[in-house]
């Protein structure tokens, strides 16, 4: 497998499979720079940091916070790849953490020419508004795990077709035994992480391909709703005019 080189940031990397493919990344002698939600998450990644990682922290609830990790982000060496690997399972902060940082850092950080988007298989249980004029965005209550992995998933199909020189990927790593799939989840850990770097870093000419729903390396279709272009601008907008900011 042939790759170069690259600057590749890895949201969520504290610990689960942010960490595990920062490390990896880092065995393979990329630049990889890591996020955590805050100091006390960001301590963990000591044993990276001592291996030449890079480090931002912010708490993806905080808009204002995504926004100026971009700016220390931007004033940096460019990055080569996203992995937006963050999430979390349930709770309020599903929508602002699974969509809205995303979206925000795919918009403010308009340099990586790879893109990896954290799905999910839930995504097939998503539902695609008629409106998207309700959806939490703020996380004031507990949103749908389901329509945020659908949500981002189509995001990443929007990419590919608006930035025609970028690699925007989505990725399912299966159920995995990390802290959020639970000790007993009964997919590969290893394989988990496997396919985002992949697609990060290979110059493979199928890792190079954008547009993509993929699980361990084999592309599968996804939701009808994830390629439908009405759905997808209407998401765009939806997100832009909650944030203030256009793709």
């Amino acid at each position: 497998m042939k790759h170069t080189t690259s600057r590749i940031l890895v949201t969520g990397s504290a610990d689960g499979l942010g960490r595990a493919a920062a490390q990896s990344l880092l065995s393979a002698g990329h630049e990889v720079v890591v996020h955590a939600r805050n100091p006390e998450r960001a301590a963990a990644l000591t044993p990276l940091l001592e291996r030449g990682a890079g480090v931002v922290v912010g708490d993806f609830t905080d808009r204002d916070a995504v926004r100026r990790i971009a700016d220390e982000l931007n004033d940096t060496e460019p990055l080569d790849a996203v992995i937006h690997n963050a999430g979390v399972w349930n709770g309020p902060a599903v929508m602002p953490v699974n969509v809205v940082a995303p979206y925000l850092l795919t918009a403010l950080l308009p340099r990586p020419r790879r893109l990896v988007y954290l799905s999910s298989g839930s995504h097939y249980d998503g539902h695609p508004h008629p409106s998207l004029a309700g959806i939490d965005w703020r996380g004031e209550h507990a949103g749908s795990y389901a329509d945020s992995k659908l949500f981002v998933t189509a995001l990443a199909a929007a990419v590919a077709r608006l930035r025609p020189g970028v690699s925007s990927n989505a990725v399912d790593p299966g159920w995995v035994p990390t802290r959020m799939g639970g000790p007993h989840a009964p997919d590969d850990l290893e394989l988990g992480h496997r396919t985002q770097e992949w697609l990060a870093t290979s110059e493979d000419d199928q890792a190079l391909t954008s547009g993509g729903y993929w699980y361990h390396r084999q592309l599968r279709p996804p939701h009808r709703a994830v390629h439908d272009q009405e759905f997808q601008e209407r998401l765009l907008r939806a997100l832009a005019d909650e944030t203030g900011v256009t793709i």
